[in-house]
């Protein structure tokens, strides 16, 4: 269970790596219009919002990236926290923006966390 844990937490890591590039870098591309829904004029409005989200999730993965390479009993620790912090940030983006984010945030994360707290 440890290693599908460790799996899982990068998986939602590495995911978070990729949003921050869409909001820090493809905000006002194609890509990062249709991926969120933006007209260009929208896009143009909030890329600095949008950089600004972009870092946070970048603090994200960092902090689950530590968790992997942490010493115990740090790292599930850190694993906690963060994976907590995505489900979190994933609800609360579901029932104030997009259902979408549910499911591609807050539920890898939750499924992740589940896997951690068995492996404890």
């Amino acid at each position: 269970m440890a290693i599908l844990a460790m799996i899982l937490t990068a998986l939602v890591a590495i995911e978070h790596v990729y949003i921050l590039v869409l909001e820090m870098f493809l905000w006002t591309t194609p890509r990062g219009r249709k991926t969120f829904r933006n007209s260009e004029e929208m896009a143009e409005k909030t890329k600095v919002l949008a950089a600004n989200q972009g870092l946070y999730n970048g603090f994200l993965a960092a902090g689950l990236f530590y968790s992997l390479v942490a010493p115990q009993p740090v790292a599930v620790h850190f694993q906690i926290f963060f994976l907590a912090c995505v489900i979190v940030a994933g609800i609360y983006g579901g029932l104030t923006f997009s259902k979408r984010i549910m499911k591609v945030q807050a539920l890898p994360a939750a499924l992740a966390l589940a896997a951690v707290l068995l492996a404890l």
